[in-house]
């Protein structure tokens, strides 16, 4: 992955700020999860960039959607980007109507750690991590120390899998996202 300039990161930073106010992105805030509210642990400075539909984000990155439509999913080099917006955004549009869309994620503040989870949510009291895998393979290694910190009893991972469970894992396909609060 290129390196970001400066001056690039700025233009970048202007441009996620600005597709978030005019409602084409939403922001997704770091939280420390250890508890519920999950809002309430939140870290302003420290966010993500979700756009609002999985087209703009292939228009952002300058993809030809024509032969973009033509490819095999498994050969795309940003098919990892591709599944997570698009499961933000059912995490987004699935929740109760009476409650305001809230999903956030998690990244280990240790310096020398890379763990993250790509989103946490909570339903009723419980939080849930969720890891998303745009294959059928990976370690899960962020997601079990998560659990593991926070001493939870479940952990969600969406991928192209079909539904299984692993320990305290649940692997849910990625076409089921919308029923995850079904699920629980």
């Amino acid at each position: 992955m290129q390196e970001l300039s400066s001056k690039n990161f700025i233009r970048q930073l202007r441009l996620d700020v600005t597709l978030v106010k005019t409602g084409i992105a939403y922001k997704v805030y770091h939280t420390s999860a250890r508890g519920t509210p999950l809002g309430a642990q939140v870290n302003r400075k420290r966010f993500k960039v979700i756009p609002y539909d999985t087209g703009i984000y292939q228009r952002l990155l300058g993809l030809d959607i024509s032969n973009y439509i033509l490819t095999d999913f498994p050969s795309l080099v940003n098919r990892g980007g591709l599944s997570e917006i698009f499961v933000g955004l059912e995490l987004l549009a699935n929740r109760p109507p009476h409650m305001r869309p809230e999903i956030f994620y998690w990244h280990r503040e240790a310096r020398t750690s890379n763990a993250e989870i790509d989103f946490v949510t909570a339903i009723g009291p419980r939080i849930f991590p969720i890891e998303v895998k745009a294959g059928t393979r990976g370690q899960m290694q962020s997601l079990h120390l998560f659990l593991n910190e926070r001493n939870l009893d479940c952990g969600l991972r969406i991928s192209h899998e079909n539904f299984s469970h692993y320990d305290k894992i649940k692997t849910i396909p990625i076409y089921a996202t919308s029923r995850i609060s079904k699920l629980f």
